[in-house]
């Protein structure tokens, strides 16, 4: 780990200028493909095991369980360039901390949207679940929106975002459902789903990075923290990350943190000064720091194979698969330009967000219109595999259109 160090930081992130790196759109864009795709083919009955998420209690992973680890990675990747740019606008901390909070208060009300809407009681909430999750999707959008300037009506954009922002809150606060006990209650935060996962591991690292983000071995340091971390919860040393929610302690057993810490490393690696100019000793590096985390997370297989129980193991090998992923689209989609065949995943990473919520909008749509044929047919064997490749090109699709229409969510 000590050559990795050295070398890492020899190619620290650069603070001058941070271009739109192709490979980290298409990255994203791949991982939203394969994202919607396996999200879709869970509903799938009739499939071999490994199209499936692994038990929880079997030690093994399978493909599905890498994508939302390369997701996190990707998070990390991003998340030095943000603060870069977002810093030369404005060198305020206090601007950069608020909009941290922004995104996390954003992705967490996603999340826990998404995660509550088939929870709604109709007879108390005053509209199905699917109405509500709809309506709700729809406010958080126009507030989301990056609306185009008008010299017409000027002040049209704050209208929108004040009506979206109003209607989210409104929606929040009609929200009832029953209790498995019989008792009313309100939103239930046990499980922010996908979107408040990524918004805690977001939030847990920006902790970690933005205060030494100058001190270019910083994030080997909070990585290997974070591997410990998370190594001393699943072995049951430590309790106590375990029973603290993740709003009191937003680091879990520090396996998400730890993913988007490894991303921020890759940045180092690949975005730093001399990456390009000295590809050999960039291509080196990313082997020799995936073989080094494929090599500890075999050290480490006593603690078991886990996504569900989120080991150590599982979030080490992702780490290694997602280095080595990248490192194949650096060199063909930024070293030799080859991005033509990207063409129909590039607008979901350009415009991440709403590609990850069209697929909800589509299910509360039929769902509200009482439209149940989707669902009912092509749902076994390889007619639901066509079934969910035709979903998965045509969300895409719908992407690409909404995005060439200049509709754009940016948290």
């Amino acid at each position: 780990m000590s050559t990795i160090a050295a070398a890492s930081s020899k190619a620290g992130l650069s603070e001058t200028a941070a271009p739109r790196v192709v490979s980290i759109d298409i990255s994203r864009g791949l991982t939203m493909a394969l994202m919607i795709f396996v999200n879709a083919l869970a509903d799938v009955r009739g499939l071999p095991w490994w199209t499936y998420h692994a038990p929880t209690m079997v030690d093994e992973m399978t493909y599905v369980d890498m994508v939302f680890p390369f997701f996190l990675f990707i998070v990390g990747m991003s998340l030095p360039l943000s603060v870069t740019q977002r810093l030369k606008r404005s060198a305020s901390q206090r601007a950069l901390w608020a909009h941290v909070g922004q995104r996390f208060l954003s992705l967490l009300v996603l999340g826990l949207i998404l995660a509550n809407a088939e929870k709604a009681t109709p007879a108390l909430t005053g509209m199905s679940g699917s109405v509500w999750g709809l309506c709700a999707l729809v406010c958080a959008a126009l507030y989301l929106n990056v609306y185009m300037p008008s010299k017409r009506w000027p002040h049209y954009s704050t209208v929108l975002r004040t009506l979206g922002l109003a209607g989210v809150v409104v929606l929040l606060a009609l929200f009832r459902r029953t209790t498995p006990q019989g008792q009313v209650a309100w939103i239930d935060f046990r499980y922010p789903e996908i979107l408040g996962l990524i918004a805690f591991a977001y939030l847990s690292v920006c902790i970690l990075y933005i205060p030494t983000r100058r001190w270019r071995w910083a994030p080997l340091v909070w990585f290997a923290l974070l591997v410990a971390l998370c190594c001393f919860s699943t072995a049951k040393m430590l309790a106590l990350p375990v029973h603290l929610p993740l709003y009191v302690w937003p680091f879990g057993n520090g396996s998400s943190a730890l993913l988007v810490m490894a991303g921020v490393i890759a940045s180092s690696i690949f975005l730093g000064e001399g990456a390009r100019s000295n590809l050999r000793r960039t291509m080196l590096l990313a082997a020799g720091f995936a073989l080094v985390m494929f090599a500890a997370g075999r050290l480490l297989t006593p603690l078991g194979i886990s996504k569900n129980r989120a080991t150590p193991t599982w979030a080490l090998y992702c780490v290694g698969a997602g280095i080595l992923v990248f490192a194949l689209l650096y060199l063909a989609c930024d070293v030799k330009q080859w991005t033509k065949w990207a063409f129909f995943v590039r607008p979901a990473g350009s415009n991440t967000l709403l590609t990850y919520l069209l697929p909800d909008l589509w299910r509360y749509s039929i769902a509200s219109m009482g439209i149940v044929a989707y669902e009912a047919h092509f749902s076994t064997g390889w007619q639901g595999v066509v079934k969910t490749c035709l979903f998965t090109v045509l969300i895409l699709s719908i992407s690409g259109a909404m995005t060439k229409a200049k509709v754009r969510l940016q948290l």
